[in-house]
């Protein structure tokens, strides 16, 4: 069928094919304008009972089965003593032992509270952190425990390819700044939030904040293993966010953890400063990118301790991404997940793709679109919106994003109606992977998104006060992913 569909392709542009990594991506929006391709998503998806239970939690393409586990819709204990809190999002997965596999899991969990688990906290009042759990590819648990607590709002990260998570803040929470957006004092906190830590497959994190890195709100990052760059996305609701890199000191192997001496840099259009991004895109449209420096990647605000700050949240916010957009850095919307494969780092921008942002009321977040996927070309260096959702019944806010052994990435839908996984190849083929059917809980949004190495099960979460955990499992290739 993908012979077929290219030959379909290549006959309908008269042979005028784009080459390079985006070709697929930039021939499918071609062909969408000359109404040749379909324009929701598509993919027949049957009720299926949960393994666990047999209660219909997912709807799926028939043959696929799916278990899950950790539900903290009642207790949930750990090996360690830990009580497992929810808000179960981004999630990496590793070999483990006996062809196991190691799924390192954040808990997006907010607002100054006790630190959950028996590890040493990074702060005795941050409430969110990392559980590491064991399974088989069938999800059957054979260990759980605390791996990284006292941070706050891990939301995504990523994999590192020695063997580690990278585990990513989505606040800039700290007794130095005012409430966030939920009203709550930051006084009784005892660091500052904002950073990127590093959590080892199989073992406890240092909790060491990668400083160097910036202090925003992190939601991302991948790695180029080439060059030793990491790359990270910022989901600055209410304005605009960024897309950054953070270039090593020096070149680094594979196989060494992250460099805190570091360069953090900023994405900016080559020619046209402050580019707004999150607006309406041509597919087919190549950018020139350029790197701009971030002086003061991290800051800490006058203040004094046990008292109210002075400094706003929405300053602090803002900080970091304010200095690369005075040297011309680009607007995005909310960019979220991320996943770099073959020389590409694609990543999404959730409410990207409406008419440009020129207001100050962003309430209900920067950006007008139901969004868009982004692919940085980082051998070339330039960047092409590969994909654009023009409403909420083709693609529906995505947010954290992964490829499967083929290529294809999985989407996760956040948004207030029913959230799909979807797929999206490379020929720009976007297909229904699973939808959430859980009965009153259909606007749970889907995040963690992640196979295990040998390409047979796909975990993922549902990311929710009540979060759980999906393994699902069939015959991939039959759909396309």
């Amino acid at each position: 069928m993908q012979l077929n569909r290219r030959t379909a392709i290549k006959g309908a542009l008269g042979g005028a094919l784009v080459a390079g990594p985006f070709a697929g991506f930039a021939n499918a929006a071609a062909l969408s304008r000359t109404g040749a391709l379909a324009g929701a998503a598509v993919g027949t998806l049957v009720p299926v009972p949960d393994s666990r239970d047999g209660v219909v939690r997912l709807d799926l393409p028939a043959g696929f089965s799916y278990r899950s586990f950790h539900d903290t819709s009642t207790p949930v204990t750990l090996r360690d003593g830990t009580r497992l809190p929810g808000r179960h999002d981004g999630m990496g997965a590793f070999a483990g032992p006996g062809g196991s596999v190691l799924l390192v899991r954040n808990h997006e969990v907010n607002n100054p509270q006790p630190a959950f688990g028996p590890t040493k906290p990074y702060d005795k009042r941050g409430g969110g952190g990392t559980t590491t759990i064991q399974v088989t590819r069938f999800s059957e648990v054979q260990d759980a425990y605390t791996s990284l607590s006292g941070t706050m709002m891990n939301c995504s990260g990523g994999q590192m390819p020695w063997g580690a998570w990278v585990t990513c803040e989505e606040t800039v929470n700290g007794p130095d700044v005012g409430p966030d957006f939920t009203g709550a004092s930051n006084v009784p906190l005892q660091k500052r939030h904002g950073y990127v830590f590093e959590v080892p497959a199989g073992g406890l994190a240092d909790a060491r904040p990668l400083r160097k890195a910036g202090r925003f709100a992190h939601e991302a990052v991948s790695y180029d293993p080439d060059e030793g760059i990491l790359y990270l996305t910022e989901d600055n609701f209410a304005f605009p966010s960024g897309f950054y890199r953070y270039v090593p000191r020096a070149r680094r192997d594979r196989h060494r953890n992250l460099d805190h001496n570091g360069q953090l840099q900023m994405l900016a259009v080559r020619g046209r400063p402050q580019a707004h991004l999150e607006a309406h895109q041509d597919t087919t449209t190549v950018h020139d990118v350029e790197w701009v420096d971030i002086d003061e990647p991290d800051f800490e605000f006058d203040h004094t301790p046990g008292e109210p700050a002075p400094t706003s949240n929405d300053t602090a916010l803002n900080f970091v991404g304010d200095q690369g957009r005075a040297r011309g850095a680009a607007h995005f919307s909310r960019c979220e997940g991320q996943v770099f494969d073959d020389g590409v780092v694609y990543f999404t921008a959730t409410q990207g793709g409406g008419p440009a942002m020129t207001g100050p009321d962003n309430a209900n977040g920067y950006g007008r679109g139901f969004g868009q996927v982004w692919g940085y070309d980082t051998r070339s260096q330039t960047l092409r919106c590969v994909f654009q959702s023009e409403s909420r019944d083709v693609l529906d806010f995505p947010d954290n994003v992964t490829t499967s052994p083929r290529g294809t990435l999985v989407l996760c839908e956040d948004h207030d109606q029913g959230n799909f996984l979807r797929g999206l190849t490379t020929d720009g083929d976007l297909f229904s992977i699973a939808r959430n059917a859980m009965a009153g809980r259909e606007g749970d949004e889907f995040a963690g998104s992640t196979f295990s190495p040998d390409g047979h099960t796909l975990f993922v979460n549902i990311q929710a006060s009540r979060g759980l955990t999906f393994a699902i499992w069939g015959d991939w290739a039959s759909i396309g992913v």
